[in-house]
């Protein structure tokens, strides 16, 4: 490129800019020969703009033009014109640049899908090349706005105070949830790294040593399997700070999501952010991520069929379950098979079966033959159902209830079409339970993680009731998606200790897990909590996105596979003899 230097991007230009001289590079999107007349759209990742070459251009010119095609990458030089025929739906459609030299700098096959919005290609042949994908104007401006919320968090939260401060990648083991990505040490062998879940020990040893206000753009890692919003690798922005309570790490947090909606999206939240405990999510919308853009709370309607001569109402109150309803408003247009669909998905939700009551001229339903006419009655009157509306109820343990009809209560919102584009509800959810019983392992285990701390009017329950303990634990919610969690740290040692024994483990088995963070507790903990949201969906819900591979520049799919590249893939025996380790077929192959 001796001797050209680009002077701007494609869509750069403007109106102001006609007689400029210009140099462009950038693919030929299109290209139309007329004869003596030929025109190329060329295409930056600011967008396009017309080109063309005519009978009065230089014949080297014209020439080289008769030969570019789609993807071809090409450097011109010439001068900005108005257009004789205006194309409106271009941002650049009232100039074009009529060329005066050009250079074919790469020719390109044809590629296996048009690059262009919305392509219509599937996914994996997208995925397989990426290196096009992310050419497609839609693609490209889904990075650029990930960009802009990541330099809007580095620049609000430096403003606050907050230091960025990087951690390592090559961690110690500390298993207490998903599974540990393993790097084997060549220099120390048979002993094994871990890539980091979250940077949580290391950032709470960050508010030990003193740096007040910690914040990190971090990767992190966790070997699970893959659904649309996750993935092995992820990227958080992560947060820490000291001497603080829930209110404080609340407040600042709320004044980031405040300016990334008006700054990104032109949009004000209004503050403070609405709080809801755990518990009122859960009894009122079978959720700890409650969507509130619609309605549809849950009823609880258990205490009228107690005693019920339907056994599957009965029982399920009897061993200490319920029964509860969502009324769907206007939904009595619905057909059986209609309902029948909804009842298989509930059972998705190891719901054993979804009941149904619609309210018309005459009552209609699942349940006519099996309860009583006074127990319709109270129900319809308990939903506040009027005509036209469907009652859906669901019997079992409380568990089963809350996730079937949870889950429920969105899928109704969108076949009923109850969401509206544009729409933004922004929900704490607070007071979650400290632990929570896991019935495979015959013991509790942390809810988020070993090292929340209680609320101090629940502390004394820690041992005659832990089940009922709650934790300064918060999440952010977004249209009943976690945008991020956290939770005030326990920052003393006897309590610690003490959640530690809840957890089940002995004081060795803490000691060699987490040793190097209670040697540190030995020093002087500031009272300390903090918050990380994940990137990769906020980026995919604030850009209108429905998977957080479209925000994410080279994903995974869901076997944790990278189509593009291959990996992950075999290695060398060499590099597994060095390791000292053996394949378990017995060969190092």
């Amino acid at each position: 490129m001796k001797g050209w230097n680009r002077t701007c991007r494609c869509a750069e230009l403007g109106g102001a800019d006609v007689g400029r001289a210009v140099t462009l590079m950038g693919w030929c999107h299109k290209q139309r020969d007329l004869g003596g007349l030929v025109f190329v759209t060329l295409r930056d990742r600011s967008g396009e703009i017309q080109l063309v070459a005519d009978e009065s251009s230089p014949t080297a010119a014209r020439e080289a033009f008769t030969r570019v095609r789609g993807e071809y990458v090409v450097a011109v030089q010439g001068v900005v014109s108005l257009r004789k025929s205006p194309n409106p739906a271009m941002p650049t459609g009232s100039i074009e640049v009529r060329v005066e030299s050009v250079r074919i700098l790469s020719e390109s096959e044809t590629p296996p899908f048009y690059i262009e919005e919305d392509v219509q290609a599937n996914e994996p042949l997208r995925l397989k090349y990426r290196y096009l994908d992310l050419r497609r104007p839609d693609m490209q401006r889904t990075l650029a706005f990930r960009h802009r919320i990541a330099k809007l968090a580095r620049d609000y939260f430096d403003a606050k105070g907050f230091l960025e401060v990087e951690t390592p990648m090559l961690t110690k083991s500390t298993p207490e949830g998903a599974r540990d990505y393993l790097v084997p040490s060549r220099v120390h062998n048979g002993t094994f790294y871990a890539l980091p879940q979250s940077p949580q020990l290391f950032k709470q040893l960050l508010m030990l040593a003193g740096y007040d206000r910690y914040m990190q753009i971090a990767r992190c890692f966790r070997d699970e399997d893959l659904r649309a919003d996750r993935q092995p690798e992820f990227t958080q922005i992560d947060l820490e700070m000291a001497f603080v309570d829930v209110d404080d790490v609340i407040e600042v947090n709320e004044g980031f999501l405040a300016l990334a909606f008006r700054e990104l999206m032109g949009v004000e939240i209004p503050l403070p952010v609405q709080r809801m405990t755990y518990a009122e999510a859960m009894r009122r919308y079978g959720s700890d991520k409650p969507d509130l853009r619609f309605g549809m709370e849950l009823v609880d309607v258990s205490d009228l069929v107690r005693g019920s001569g339907f056994r599957v109402f009965a029982d399920a109150v009897a061993s200490g379950g319920s029964v509860r309803l969502v009324r769907a408003e206007g939904a009595s247009g619905m057909g059986r098979k209609e309902i029948d669909a909804l009842g298989e998905f509930v059972k998705t939700y190891r719901a054993k079966g979804l009941a149904w009551i619609a309210v018309d001229d005459e009552i209609r339903g699942s349940v006519l033959k099996v309860l009583t006419r006074e127990e319709i009655d109270a129900i319809v009157a308990r939903a506040g159902a009027k005509k036209g509306d469907v009652i859906f109820l669901v019997a079992d343990k409380d568990k089963v209830v809350f996730d079937a009809l949870g889950q429920l209560r969105c899928e109704l919102a969108r076949r009923l079409g109850r969401i509206r584009p544009g729409d933004w509800k922004l929900l704490w959810v607070t007071e979650f339970p400290l632990l929570e019983f896991d019935e495979e392992a015959g013991r509790f285990v942390a809810m988020h993680h070993p090292f929340t701390s209680p609320m101090d009017e629940d502390l004394e329950k820690m041992a005659s009731d832990p089940g009922s303990v709650r934790a300064k634990a918060y999440d952010i919610i977004l249209n009943g998606t976690e945008l991020g969690g956290g939770s005030i740290r326990i920052h003393d040692q006897t309590l610690q200790k003490r959640m530690f024994a809840l957890l089940g483990f002995t004081e060795e088995q803490a000691q060699h897990r987490f040793g190097f963070l209670l040697d540190a507790f030995r020093y002087g903990v500031p009272p300390h909590g903090g918050l990380a949201y994940g990137l990769d969906r906020l980026v995919m819900l604030l850009a209108g996105r429905d998977s957080i591979r479209d925000v994410i520049a080279f994903p995974k799919v869901q076997t944790a596979a990278c189509l593009m590249t291959d990996a992950p893939s075999d290695v060398d025996p060499k590099q597994l003899e060095e390791l000292g380790i053996r394949l378990a077929d017995g060969n190092a192959t």
